[in-house]
């Protein structure tokens, strides 16, 4: 029997919302779900969960979750088809700083003067519209406009959108890592695309001979989730120059002190926090 797909929709305040969203990001059995928290009514007050299962299982644990909170859930059942790529397919371009990131659909809006990132719909994470792949591109945008970074990894890279504007940039070694397979093509197809030399191999965080290869760093990515942030602030310092800069997202704005708190006693400094809707990016320098 094959799966239908569904997307659960909860709704209510930003408080109880974001409650809820941290406690599913923190829950291991729905550690794979996605999901995204936005504000859907500003004057209202109202704060809307959007959740995509992959599985009945899946499916029922969200459900399951979302009811333990006071907000109004509700499922809907998808069309049988690429429905991730096609609620994707139209979504309008981003501009983050110098970045311009847009699908082939908008290739006739692209301005000049600006880095433009060709980064199509699909099934890996970072097309540039999440307020944490924003976030990280606003943070490295502010970073260039007084140092350059030779040497930049980006953990949990997803389309590669970060290490592909790093090379773009001038950086001359990129190098992305997922865990994710098809991430890791998908990755490689966009790097083709934009003519950049990234390399991306498949790692469960840094762990990885490519990895260790081109250390240390100048600058790491990961825009990732706030827990695995936390695991890795020992491995993510040890790849770092002294004096190299971590750009840190995936965390809900409520999970800043938390993430903040494990780079803080391995020596780094914050330099910068950016928030986008409900999520916070954290820039912090190894001492």
């Amino acid at each position: 029997m094959t799966y239908q797909p569904v997307q659960i929709v909860a709704r209510g305040p930003r408080a109880i919302a974001e409650a809820a969203a941290a406690a599913m990001e923190a829950d291991p059995a729905l550690e794979s779900a996605t999901f995204s928290i936005i504000e859907e009514d500003e004057d209202a007050g109202v704060w809307r969960i959007d959740a995509y299962p992959t599985s009945e299982d899946e499916a029922a644990g969200l459900t399951d979750h979302l009811a333990r909170y006071d907000l109004r859930v509700a499922k809907e059942t998808l069309a049988d088809a690429d429905w991730l790529a096609m609620a994707l397919s139209g979504l309008p371009p981003v501009r983050a700083g110098r970045f311009f990131i847009f699908g082939v659909h908008d290739r006739g809006r692209v301005p000049p003067n600006t880095v433009n990132l060709r980064i199509e719909a699909g099934a890996a994470f970072g097309t540039g519209h999440h307020g944490t792949t924003v976030g990280c591109l606003i943070a490295y945008d502010a970073l260039l406009k007084a140092n350059r970074y030779p040497r930049v990894l980006d953990v949990g890279t997803g389309t590669g959108v970060l290490a592909i504007a790093a090379d773009r940039t001038g950086s001359a070694v990129t190098v992305g890592t997922d865990i994710d397979p098809v991430s890791v093509r998908i990755a490689r197809e966009n790097a083709h695309v934009n003519h950049a030399a990234s390399r991306f191999v498949r790692a469960n965080g840094l762990r990885n001979a490519m990895v260790r290869a081109h250390a240390p760093y100048d600058l790491v990515f990961a825009n990732i989730l706030a827990r695995p942030l936390v695991s890795l602030a020992q491995d993510i310092r040890g790849a770092l120059k002294p004096g190299g800069v971590a750009i840190l997202s995936g965390l809900l704005r409520s999970q800043a002190r938390m993430v903040l708190a494990a780079y803080r006693s391995r020596g780094f400094v914050l330099e910068r926090r950016i928030g986008r809707d409900a999520w916070a990016t954290l820039v912090v320098r190894r001492g």
